[in-house]
């Protein structure tokens, strides 16, 4: 079934012609869904729109806002089959990695349900006899949210949940080829009482972000993608002096040392860079290994890569889903080549995978004997790829893994107290797992990196309240 998608403006689907195909990555047949290109003057009206409610919403009972945001999050977890299967057809998750998704999301908005409740207001003593000083939390105004394609509801939650409960109101623009599970996602939160105009909904392409950016009344923008589109956001929003956060990716390292338990090494390994296609800012795509356990775990790494079934993401036998585009497939691939130009060894994969069904698929590929600055080490591929280095020790490893301009997340595998302290301290990531896959955080703690994969305030839990409120400095005097 093809869906027909529209614009929220005002609380109203508004439509325009159709002309635009979300395609199924695992069955190239399959139109997932048909969706109107917005324009410029279509986010003019959402931002009006959105301006005109803030005022009701954020002078509002915090209760209600709570309110919205439980009772969206309780349709979205009843409706979870449904909706993990319109991802997993959208985007190319396997099925259980888009219904877990599904289900991120609906904790993301029942937390901050509860943090609606809670603005983190201070009460002070002044220098001055006779005075009261009190700080409070404020509503900012209308966020501008520029999500990405590879948690395309997980993400908008994330980014919409803090902006709505506390008191803010929102012009979403989703990733271009995931725009149906965006789609289903506002209009749940609609469904779950939110006044016209405090979420909007813009579908389109690269032009909607620009015009979001530039927009004069958008007063805050929360951007994830990639470093280049992040840089134009960036100094869109500084042209203006408006808050602006950037999430734009990773190049994680995974470091493996002699002392590290050989099975959890590569299990850690293959769920970080082959999960959910390695299509994660957080996927662990250069494994960096120290000598004494260099060849087990790479041919360990490769014989167990090499079993992985790929395949259509509905399908229960599937463990790695397709691509979720022909121009990222052909970008993963063109990785593939530059690494073996450059030296690299290409132990199992490597290129596209011909099914019963035409889609996007690669075989997961693992590349030996990289050296670490050669591109396949430095450059974002957002893929099924992992490359591994071979280091004398511990120190080497630390060094090669703080290379680079990504600090996003970083892990270590050892049974080393010494060694996993000393990298929690040194390495220069935002997030470190000791033996623990570099994919994988909780919903309720602060998410970000170092460098250029983050820019501006962390995102989720607590740490969201910093971005989506200002600060207002009350005096009282008898």
């Amino acid at each position: 079934m093809t869906d027909t998608l529209t614009h929220f403006i005002g609380g109203e689907a508004e439509g325009g012609d159709a002309v635009g195909e979300s395609i199924n990555p695992s069955n190239l047949d399959d139109v997932v869904a048909r969706y109107p290109k917005g324009t410029a003057a279509d986010v003019d009206r959402a931002v009006k729109a959105a301006r005109e409610a803030f005022p009701g919403w954020s002078e509002a009972s915090p209760e209600v806002r709570s309110d919205v945001l439980d009772r969206a999050g309780t349709i979205v977890m009843q409706r979870a089959k449904e909706l993990g299967e319109l991802l997993s057809r959208e985007e190319g998750k396997t099925l259980p990695e888009g219904m877990g998704e599904v289900m991120r999301a609906a904790r993301i908005l029942k937390y901050f349900a509860g943090e609606a409740l809670r603005r983190h207001g201070q009460t002070l003593e002044s220098t001055r006899p006779g005075l009261d000083v009190s700080t409070y939390r404020e509503a900012v105004g209308v966020f501008g949210l520029i999500t990405p394609w590879n948690f395309p509801i997980a993400i908008p939650a994330w980014k919409a949940a803090p902006a709505l409960a506390f008191g803010n109101t929102v012009v979403m623009k989703p990733a271009t080829p995931t725009p149906a599970i965006a789609h289903a996602l506002v209009a749940i939160i609609h469904e779950a009482g939110a006044p016209p105009g405090v979420f909007n909904l813009i579908i389109g392409e690269g032009g909607i972000g620009s015009a979001i950016v530039d927009h004069p009344d958008v007063d805050g923008i929360s951007f994830t993608g990639s470093q280049g589109v992040g840089a134009l956001v960036g100094q869109g929003a500084m042209k203006r002096q408006t808050r602006v956060q950037m999430e734009m990716g990773g190049k994680n390292p995974l470091v493996v040392l002699d002392d590290a338990d050989l099975e959890r090494a590569v299990t850690c390994a293959i769920d970080g860079a082959f999960f959910g296609t390695g299509q994660r800012c957080t996927a662990s795509s250069r494994i960096i290994v120290t000598e004494g356990i260099h060849d087990r775990f790479v041919e360990a790494l490769a014989e167990r890569a090499r079993s992985l079934r790929v395949g259509d993401a509905l399908d229960p036998n599937s463990q790695i889903g397709p691509a979720v585009s022909e121009s990222q497939l052909e970008q993963n691939l063109k990785y593939v080549e530059i690494a073996k130009g450059e030296g690299g060894k290409v132990l199992t994969g490597g290129g596209p995978l011909e099914l019963d069904k035409r889609g996007f698929y690669m075989a997961p590929t693992v590349i030996a004997d990289t050296a670490p600055d050669q591109r396949i080490n430095c450059e974002e591929v957002f893929g099924p790829v992992a490359s591994t280095v071979r280091v004398k020790d511990y120190d080497e490893a630390l060094e090669i893994a703080n290379r680079g301009q990504f600090g996003l997340s970083a892990g270590i595998v050892t049974n080393s107290l010494k060694y996993s302290r000393d990298f929690r301290k040194r390495i220069r990531a935002g997030m470190v797992m000791v033996n623990l896959p570099t994919a994988g955080v909780d919903y309720h703690v602060p998410f970000g990196g170092t460098r250029k994969s983050s820019y501006g305030a962390r995102e989720q839990g607590f740490a969201a309240v910093e971005f989506y409120t200002q600060t207002k400095t009350v005096y009282v005097g008898g």
